[in-house]
């Protein structure tokens, strides 16, 4: 198997939602693109890099390539995160059903005592004192940052303090964080101006 690329990894809940409709002991990658309303060679290409190749005139095996994309996909090792900053979007990503397409869980948000309660899913939003404890005896790896760029460095800091390892900032401002910490930081902002110079 090759690498999974961001994009076909983007496109294999998808193909997963799909096969666990189907009927049939083995499926084509043809049979797959055409009940998409996808091109064959990107199918083709997303799936030998997902679970290898299919066999000619045979195609996969359902049931296994199903086992191989939610292995892919992360789904047979559960992971939960938890977010810091519970305003508009924060509420948005902690509310957000698609994460465990790809074996993910916001597991609960962390803001100010004037924000705390739940969210309209009624995940659990609790004081940013808390944040210790919770990702100490849940075992949290992954912290979601939504909280503005002034306050963006100390609660990275409190995560990466409280064991946490990968990092996902939405905050405009660059982190630091120690050496074995992943961080992906999005600029929002940035990612329109791109696609304002598209049009």
């Amino acid at each position: 198997m090759n690498e999974v690329s961001r994009a076909a990894l983007g496109r294999l809940p998808m193909y997963l939602r799909y096969l666990k409709d189907v009927q049939t002991e083995n499926i084509s990658a043809t049979k797959i693109a055409e009940e998409l309303g996808l091109g064959e060679v990107q199918v083709r290409k997303d799936l030998a890099a997902a679970s290898g190749k299919g066999r000619p005139k045979i195609g996969y095996e359902t049931k296994a390539l199903i086992e191989r994309l939610e292995v892919c996909l992360g789904q047979k090792n559960h992971c939960r995160a938890i977010l810091a900053g519970a305003g508009k979007l924060g509420r948005a990503l902690l509310d957000y059903e698609g994460f465990s397409d790809y074996g993910l869980e916001i597991a609960a948000a962390f803001d100010c005592d004037d924000a705390v309660g739940t969210s309209e899913a009624g995940k659990p939003i609790y004081p940013l004192e808390k944040m210790r404890d919770f990702c100490r005896e849940n075992g949290i790896k992954i912290g979601i940052i939504t909280v503005p760029k002034e306050a963006a460095q100390e609660v990275c800091d409190l995560m990466t303090e409280n064991g946490i390892t990968a990092i996902w900032s939405f905050a405009p401002i660059n982190l630091k964080v120690p050496k074995g910490v992943a961080l992906r930081q999005e600029n929002l902002a940035l990612s329109l101006a791109h696609l304002n110079q598209q049009i």
